[in-house]
């Protein structure tokens, strides 16, 4: 099992940015693919973005490509995930979860979550 908690969020305007991170405590970090899922409220678990163990390969829901970038540090048991061109869609509790499977996208495949950080885009 590992921890994770994430930080970073926090309130922008539209086309601002923002950087999340994600640190993992507890088992080896680098056995593990990250994935950044989000959840805006009486809506379902989205995906978007995943990362494989030693960052060779990354993943991305259609809704965010080309303005979400994830990255992870396996030194400092980090992943990140950099947000740019930000749109009110983009409001949502922001979670990150470790998975040893090779389905990304789905929630089914992750095994551990963090808290989440609320992320607000405001017009």
């Amino acid at each position: 099992q590992v921890t994770l908690v994430e930080s970073g969020g926090g309130s922008v305007q539209t086309g601002g940015s923002l950087r999340l991170s994600c640190v993992a405590s507890g088992r080896t970090f680098s056995s593990y693919a990250m994935g950044w899922f989000r959840q805006a409220p009486g809506k379902e678990r989205e995906f978007v973005a995943a990362i494989r163990y030693s960052g060779e390969s990354a993943y991305y829901g259609d809704s965010v490509k080309g303005r979400f970038t994830i990255s992870r540090d396996n030194a400092k048991n980090t992943v990140y995930l950099q947000m740019n061109s930000l749109k009110p869609e983009d409001t949502a509790v922001y979670y990150c979860a470790a998975t040893i499977s090779g389905n990304y996208y789905w929630t089914g495949s992750y095994n551990d979550w963090g808290r989440g950080t609320q992320v607000t885009v405001s017009s």
